[in-house]
């Protein structure tokens, strides 16, 4: 992959791109990172650059990964940060990374990756956060069907129990891991 290391980190352990979007629950993506390391997973994130402005602690991420966060595309001298992904996993997903994603728009260091993973058969994973009203647009739709038609698994993150305050339940991260185990 073009921004992939050429040597594996961790001998027998697989590696794990993480592909962060702008919304609200991002804040939450250390449970994804902590359930895949504890699955085992060396673990790199990217994110859009939306989601680096604020939407998510990037040092604490830093910190848990041992890695830097990907935003933007190396220099050619630069040495390569992640080395290539044995699967994928976008969450949250929102309906503007899905939707470019599926038209094949590269305008990202997080789109490409995805391009890239998925003209490889790198396993991708993804958990969408996309309200109602947008979830019913027709692109959206057509998006979906054509990333699944791609071999992309995705999953609901709200299914399940209620909240707390009788809402929608809290999001279910560790089901971007459980959809890449269901080969």
């Amino acid at each position: 992959m073009a921004e992939a290391a050429e040597a594996a980190e961790s001998p027998g352990k697989p590696f794990l791109y993480v592909v962060v979007c702008a919304a609200g629950v991002a804040d939450g993506v250390s449970k994804l990172i902590t359930a895949a390391q504890e699955r085992d997973w060396e673990v790199g994130v990217l994110a859009t650059p939306v989601a680096m402005g604020g939407f998510f602690d990037t040092a604490a991420v830093e910190a848990q990964t041992g890695r830097p966060i990907r935003s933007a595309w190396r220099r050619p001298e630069d040495p390569r940060p992640f080395p290539a992904p044995d699967a994928v996993v976008v969450a949250p997903a929102t309906f503007n990374t899905v939707n470019k994603w599926a038209a094949g728009l590269a305008d990202t260091l997080a789109l490409a990756t995805l391009c890239e993973a998925c003209g490889l058969g790198v396993p991708v994973a993804v958990l969408p956060c996309v309200g109602d009203a947008l979830a019913s647009h027709p692109a959206y739709r057509e998006s979906l069907d054509r990333l699944r038609g791609m071999g992309v698994r995705f999953g609901d993150p709200y299914a399940g129990e209620a909240g707390e305050d009788g809402g929608r339940p809290e999001f279910a991260w560790e089901r971007a891991l459980d959809l890449l185990e269901q080969r």
